[in-house]
């Protein structure tokens, strides 16, 4: 069994190990499969390693160290840190590097933790797949000729093949679920608010939200302790959050607690061998002590056409900034100024993104306005009062991450439409900005991955870390 963050952590204080011996060893898998998965848009394993011994240096003086000293971590290509490029696999920031570090790359950096490169995604996290990047297409580590899910396909799949045992993501509307369901590990997408945006490259601002990938839950938690808090740089940051250990009652397991199952995530669409995963999961629950049952849930089903109109039409206000101008590529000929935004945005912009702030760019404009994004506003409040009310009566969701197993690089590229589809179970969460959870729950007849996901009410993170690691214990899924 593979250690977890604290086992490793405890053993590098304790000079059971170095952190420079943990630091080889996973270079040495990045070198051995990173040619093969495409994980990463740059590596820093040179700096990982001084990094290293200077971990080491200090242990050998005996001075004070954090929760994550000595341990490699990858960061989605969105999050910012300092000297570092971060593109957004765009071609649009392919030369940026911020002058600072995302609040989250702080709280790692000063709990002693080495980043050791910048993950693949969908360009600017816009898309389900990772192949919108500009640069490469990411495979998936469980069987290569599948796509990883996205956008923060990168960052799951150097998880799941093993090089680096933590990552961040962003999940926009089930960019870290559905990518941790296809790569088969564990993706938590926190609370909105929880964990601070500052130094996120912005997709859709009401919306969007960091979270880990980890092999275990307990590590999800664990990592959570770490960069959960109030930010005051992010103005969309709770204030005075309690200070919790959420792994504290981790283990405490799930006697008593009321799941429920919305009937409306059982529907056409659904592949059959993620139903049956779903169902032996309810039994798992039930034999556990916990009180499961269905019931009905109808807002479940429309939240997809209202998250893509929000979602774009932040988008398309988001990304305006990028003009060749103040922000972004800038081609080498222009004749004037309009000229100059016309083709920086033409060239430097892929396909879906442009699809986005198009559809973004038309859901605002005067005389759609009302007819769209004014809509789509009020059912995600109607969604929040529906949801707050069902956690009233269960502690938690519970319910499949994606209605499709990992499909066929290229194999939807042609129809965008299935490809938003593919987003039907994860997206009501991010519109009402509760926290979730993918774990694996089984693994397919061709040997894909299967995730659970479960989901809660806001800042009941707790909850979902009992009931998942209950069942991950339970299920015991050996990928």
């Amino acid at each position: 069994m593979k250690m977890t963050l604290k086992e490793m952590v405890e053993k590098i204080k304790s000079k059971e190990m170095t952190s420079e011996e943990l630091v080889k060893s996973y270079i040495e898998n990045i070198l051995e499969k990173e040619p093969k998965v495409n994980a990463f848009l740059s590596l820093s394993c040179d700096e990982a390693l001084e990094k290293a011994k200077e971990i080491d240096a200090k242990i050998a003086k005996g001075e004070a160290l954090g929760k994550l000293a000595g341990i490699p971590i990858a960061i989605k290509d969105n999050i910012c840190t300092e000297g570092v490029n971060t593109s957004c696999a765009s071609k649009m920031l392919e030369d940026f590097i911020p002058p600072y570090d995302a609040t989250v790359v702080k709280k790692l950096l000063e709990e002693d933790a080495i980043i050791i490169g910048k993950t693949n995604m969908d360009e600017f996290a816009m898309g389900s797949s990772t192949e919108n990047s500009a640069f490469k297409k990411t495979h998936n580590p469980r069987n290569l000729d599948r796509v990883p899910g996205g956008s923060s396909g990168g960052s799951a799949a150097a998880v799941g093949a093993d090089m680096c045992p933590i990552s961040l993501g962003s999940d926009t509307g089930g960019s870290i679920r559905q990518p941790a369901a296809f790569c088969g590990v564990v993706g938590l997408k926190p609370t909105y608010g929880l964990v601070s945006r500052f130094g996120l490259v912005a997709f859709g601002s009401s919306l969007d939200q960091i979270g880990p990938f980890s092999q275990n839950v307990e590590d999800s938690a664990y990592m959570l302790n770490v960069i959960a808090g109030t930010d005051f740089y992010d103005s969309t940051s709770i204030r005075d959050l309690e200070v919790k250990d959420y792994t504290k009652n981790l283990k405490d397991g799930v006697k008593g607690m009321k799941i429920g199952i919305p009937e409306e995530f059982f529907g056409e669409g659904l592949d059959e061998e993620i139903r049956e995963t779903v169902v032996k999961a309810i039994e798992v629950l039930k034999e556990n002590g916990a009180e499961v049952s269905k019931f009905s849930l109808p807002i479940m089903k429309d939240g997809l056409a209202a998250y893509y109109i929000m979602s774009s039409a932040e988008a398309s206000t988001n990304l305006s900034r990028y003009d060749g101008i103040r922000y972004g590529y800038r081609p080498e000929e222009f004749v004037d100024v309009e000229d100059l935004v016309e083709r920086s945005r033409t060239e430097g912009f892929g396909p879906e993104v442009k699809r986005r702030i198009m559809i973004g760019t038309y859901a605002l404009c005067s005389g759609y306005y009302d007819a769209y994004y004014n809509k789509a506003d009020k059912f995600r409040t109607k969604l929040k009062y529906d949801l707050s009310k069902t956690f009233e009566k269960y502690d938690l969701i519970l319910g499949p991450v994606s209605p499709v197993l990992p499909f066929k690089i290229g194999e939807k590229n042609a129809d965008p439409l299935a490809m938003y589809l593919a987003d039907i179970y994860t997206i009501n969460v991010n519109l009402a900005g509760i926290p979730a959870i993918s774990i694996p729950g089984g693994i397919s007849k061709e040997g894909l991955p299967i995730g659970i996901q479960l989901m809660g009410d806001m800042l009941c993170e707790e909850k979902i870390f009992k009931a998942a690691y209950s069942l991950e214990q339970s299920l015991n899924v050996e990928l």
